[in-house]
């Protein structure tokens, strides 16, 4: 099974440490956010990367190479100017070799504690339920940014409550796929934007619910709180 991971990202809320590096090489508890990425999707049975990059891609191909040292092969992508993430994916798909297993597809910047196998269990299991089902996406719960205040009926502050979770579930940037799909993509654009909608609207998605560990690294704050979590956990990816 092949993964495409997208790792073009600039990272502006990571300067200066991202002036030199992509966003997904950000070090996370010691090891790049990617390294700890193609770690999750060797133990989930991938056996070849494809990194679709873009910005300081070199800094990537450097610490990789051809993945023989990290257990997967790996191949590279690369976007003379932006593509958007669903331009990045229809372009690098050519590189993962033909076959019938689905495809993964991850954004670049997430560490997740769910197993991928479970996922990808689930969308073979999902696609033969509902009759064409082409995508899983990887659903967590919405957990509000902000603490939260508890008011009482005459406006005295009772408490106070932190990493709330919300009644939504929000895409969690890893997807399974089926092969097919993958002509539906724009050549230039965002697939959430353009492809997404068009296939939901035809009953073409599962989601895949989880409320084990998952994180997106958008800030010195989520590099912290990742780490915190790994060095909890032994070490691992969570």
């Amino acid at each position: 099974m092949y993964a495409m991971v997208l790792a073009g990202g600039k990272g502006e809320r990571l300067r200066p440490l991202t002036d030199t590096l992509p966003k997904p090489m950000a070090p996370v508890g010691g090891k790049p956010i990617l390294e700890r990425q193609v770690e999750w999707l060797r133990e989930g049975g991938v056996e070849g990367v494809v990194f679709l990059a873009g910005y300081r891609w070199e800094a990537i191909r450097d610490y990789f190479g051809d993945g023989s040292g990290f257990g997967v092969s790996v191949r590279y992508s690369v976007e003379d100017s932006p593509l958007g993430r669903g331009g990045a994916i229809k372009r690098g798909y050519p590189l993962a070799p033909p076959g019938d297993e689905p495809v993964v597809v991850t954004n670049g910047d997430i560490i997740t504690r769910q197993p991928l196998s479970e996922i990808v269990e689930f969308h073979r299991r999902s696609g033969a339920r509902r009759n064409g089902a082409a995508v899983t996406l990887l659903a967590v719960p919405m957990v509000s940014p902000y603490g939260l205040v508890e008011v009482d009926g005459a406006g005295g502050v009772t408490g106070f409550r932190e990493k709330v979770e919300l009644p939504h579930w929000i895409n969690g940037g890893v997807y399974v796929f089926d092969r097919g799909v993958f002509a539906e993509f724009p050549d230039l654009g965002d697939h959430e934007v353009e492809t997404f909608p068009r296939l939901a609207r035809a009953g073409r998605i599962a989601a895949y619910q989880s409320r084990l560990f998952w994180t997106s690294i958008d800030s010195f704050k989520d590099l912290r709180e990742a780490a915190e979590f790994i060095a909890g956990e032994g070490g691992g990816l969570g």
